[in-house]
């Protein structure tokens, strides 16, 4: 079980498997945002349109409404190395298709919707697969270390990926983005080695994926502290407009391109440098701090309604970052509380609900673009976010009081 002692990023390291999915899952994220920035650039540069940028962009997130559900439970009902590689290799040649010349844009939609169908039981697969190489002692480091080269990546991919539409153009970045899938693909299949299903404890049964997707919801809707967990992912709906708005909004205040990947890279930044501090935190600190960071990766974005320089905005998206780095806080938290065989289709739901506040949010913001100014739109954004957080919080609350009350009458 998880213990209160810091992150011991050697004892990490020294585990081949997890060194695999750590520089795998590092390549694969770097080329999502060169391609999340091309097709941002694309979108808007044919259209015109903050909400059909926002749009596009808001596909990257919702299909795992239908994704999540129904085939994240395949973690669970196959090898899971084997079902990333297989992922890995399908969104390769999708995305490689997505790079064709003068592909229209509806057929570029499409194709990322189907991008991110596949991507649903990877995500899974690596979120489960991820306590059984470490062990459930050292998880919670390992899992805040994979989330903070996540937005260390994300950094790289944004930053640069104005820079890297300009010199190569949008079809050499998603030609880019491809490659990385294979690459992943291969450490996984040579440095993963191959575990068999997880079984529980019960008989066994024949499950198929209503009987998973049924089990894994009941799971979580019954257990008011992973309910609260799963709405603490929700919030992110709220913080994410300042990157949904990314391109309409350094266009308002006189950017380009480079102002793009900067805005973009800003709140990534801060994420990766508020995990690095959280992961060091004793474990009673950071479940204290859960709420409070929540609020925190929210605030920041009030100031917007000021209209301040672009300089202070990305200032702001770097405080929203780190007050987001309690997403590693609740991940943990949640896969931990869940039975190894319910994992892959458990944490496929909180990442479906994860994902479609933030398209709905994504979405959401950009129609409000078209009738308001973008800063006005994030500062807004900002103020409804804090108000759920203080809703979630008093949930959250409720769950320890509820978790202590149990505790005491099983003594």
């Amino acid at each position: 079980m998880a213990t209160d002692s810091p992150v011991r990023y050697r004892v990490l390291f020294g585990n081949p498997e997890f060194r695999a999915l750590f520089f795998a899952h590092s390549m694969s994220v770097v080329g999502d945002q060169f391609a999340r920035v091309a097709l941002s650039v694309l979108v808007f540069a044919r259209t015109g349109s903050p909400a059909w940028t926002a749009v596009t962009y808001g596909l990257t997130f919702l299909p795992d409404l239908v994704g999540g559900p129904l085939l994240s439970g395949l973690a669970d009902r196959h090898p899971r190395r084997g079902l990333m590689v297989t992922t890995d290799l399908a969104r390769a040649a999708l995305i490689a298709l997505m790079a064709l010349p003068f592909a229209p844009l509806w057929v570029v939609c499409v194709l990322l919707v189907a991008v991110q169908l596949v991507g649903a039981p990877a995500t899974a697969a690596r979120g489960a697969l991820l306590p059984a190489v470490l062990g459930e002692e050292l998880y919670p480091a390992g899992q805040a270390v994979m989330q903070t080269v996540t937005q260390a990546a994300q950094v790289i991919g944004f930053a640069g990926g104005g820079a890297l539409v300009a010199g190569i153009g949008t079809s050499g970045v998603l030609l880019a983005d491809a490659g990385t899938f294979l690459l992943s693909a291969a450490l996984v299949w040579w440095l993963v080695r191959p575990r068999p299903v997880p079984a529980g404890d019960g008989p066994v049964v024949e499950r198929t994926w209503w009987s998973d997707l049924t089990a894994g919801a009941g799971l979580v809707w019954t257990n008011l502290r992973l309910r609260a967990l799963v709405l603490f992912a929700c919030v992110s709906g709220f913080y994410i407009v300042g990157e949904a708005l990314a391109v309409p909004y350094a266009t308002a205040l006189g950017g380009g391109p480079v102002a793009v990947g900067l805005m973009f890279a800003a709140y990534a930044a801060g994420a990766a440098a508020g995990m690095l501090i959280v992961a060091r935190l004793p474990l009673s600190t950071r479940l204290r701090l859960l709420a409070p960071l929540a609020a925190a990766a929210c605030v920041p974005l009030v100031v917007c309604f000021t209209d301040p320089h672009l300089v202070v905005v990305v200032i702001l998206f770097v405080a929203s970052g780190a007050g987001s780095s309690y997403h590693m806080i609740a991940s943990t938290s949640f896969v931990l509380a869940v039975p190894d065989e319910r994992r892959g289709q458990a944490f496929g739901l909180a990442v479906t609900a994860l994902r479609v506040a933030q398209g709905l949010g994504v979405m959401l913001a950009g129609l409000a673009a078209e009738f308001a100014a973008p800063h006005q739109v994030v500062g807004l954004a900002g103020a409804l976010g804090v108000l759920a957080v203080l809703a979630v919080g008093w949930l959250w609350r409720s769950a320890d009081g509820r978790n202590l009350t149990l505790a005491a009458a099983n003594a």
